[in-house]
């Protein structure tokens, strides 16, 4: 793939970025000039009602970029762990896993700080990914993509109707997170942001690290360790990075599909496999993807909202019925 088309490639995602920010700071319940928001940045020539309306949006636009850059990071860390091209958080039920042990941690442990989430939401990502993967493990072929999407989607069902079976007695819990579980950025704030942009971040990086190993493992197992690759290693580690990111995001925003799944494909179309490019190019577009899905969820549900979740749901959905018809998969 030629350089020069990454690098053009890496320009426009940068655009992207900056234009979804925009679109997200200027429209909502009410529309605010770029003029305004301008103003806004330097506290004057703007009114009270109009600065705070761009105060509450930065908060949800920023954490949007860093959610979106989890969920597709994640996303391509797990098909290339799994080499199946429909791996992705929601697909294989690693969401809702974190979601079940969130609701769990507030109905019996009392469980209040964004870091406690987090901690529970990686536990319950990480039992459900073992879990979904050695389930599809199991008879001839091993994991095959069908196998994953078949006990990923048995493994949602279960887990979504145990979070259901939680919430559903506790009044208070179900207050709280009847949005969470569709998947929302609209309650972020900075505090959320402080707890989870550092572990996000460090996580990124973690992933652009290993990003050259999972290279030399895409030529195969056996050749990867000739070359001194130490195999299980990279897997263990780039999984653990990959369910972290999706836990970190599921315990804030709730849970969100199909990112994982859209956005490494839209890359790799554009950037080809190398997962040195795939990474930060992913980063940039699930970041900016996630804050325009959010954008448009506010306009096509004025003067409410649709929630995120469930505009990467309408999107993601053909996305992955046309995945899943170009993937050739043999059943025992």
């Amino acid at each position: 793939m030629n350089k020069q088309r990454k690098w053009c490639t890496l320009s426009m995602l940068c655009g992207a970025v900056l234009l979804a920010v925009l679109l997200s700071l200027m429209y909502g319940s009410r529309p605010v000039s770029f003029g305004k928001i301008l103003l806004a940045w330097y506290a004057s020539g703007i009114d009270r009602y109009e600065s705070a309306i761009i105060e509450a949006r930065l908060p949800r636009t920023v954490f949007g970029l860093l959610a979106g850059a989890a969920l597709a990071v994640s996303g391509s860390l797990m098909q290339a762990v799994t080499r199946n091209p429909i791996a992705d958080p929601g697909i294989l039920g690693v969401n809702t896993g974190a979601a079940l042990a969130v609701v769990l941690g507030m109905s019996w442990f009392g469980i209040t700080s964004g870091m406690q989430y987090i901690l529970f939401a990686f536990a319950g990502a990480m039992i459900t990914a073992l879990a979904v993967y050695g389930l599809a493990s199991l008879g001839y072929e091993g994991a095959t993509p069908l196998k994953l999407a078949l006990a990923g989607a048995a493994a949602s069902t279960a887990l979504q109707s145990l979070v259901n079976t939680v919430m559903l007695p506790d009044g208070q819990i179900m207050d709280r997170f009847r949005f969470w579980q569709t998947g929302s950025i609209g309650g972020a704030s900075w505090a959320d942001i402080r707890v989870c942009a550092p572990i996000i971040v460090l996580a990124l990086v973690a992933a652009f690290l290993l990003s050259g190993a999972l290279n030399v493992i895409a030529l195969g197992d056996e050749m990867a360790a000739g070359l001194g690759i130490n195999v299980p290693l990279i897997r263990l580690a780039s999984t653990l990075v990959g369910v972290l990111l999706c836990a970190c995001t599921t315990a804030m925003a709730g849970p969100i599909g199909f990112v994982g799944l859209m956005i490494p494909h839209f890359i790799r179309m554009l950037a080809g496999p190398d997962m040195r490019w795939i990474i930060p190019l992913s980063a940039l577009a699930g970041g900016s993807a996630l804050v325009l899905f959010d954008t448009l969820g506010r306009l096509f549900g004025a003067p409410g909202e649709l929630e995120v979740g469930v505009v990467t749901a309408l999107i993601g959905g053909p996305v992955f019925i046309g995945i899943i018809r170009k993937v050739k998969v043999r059943e025992a």
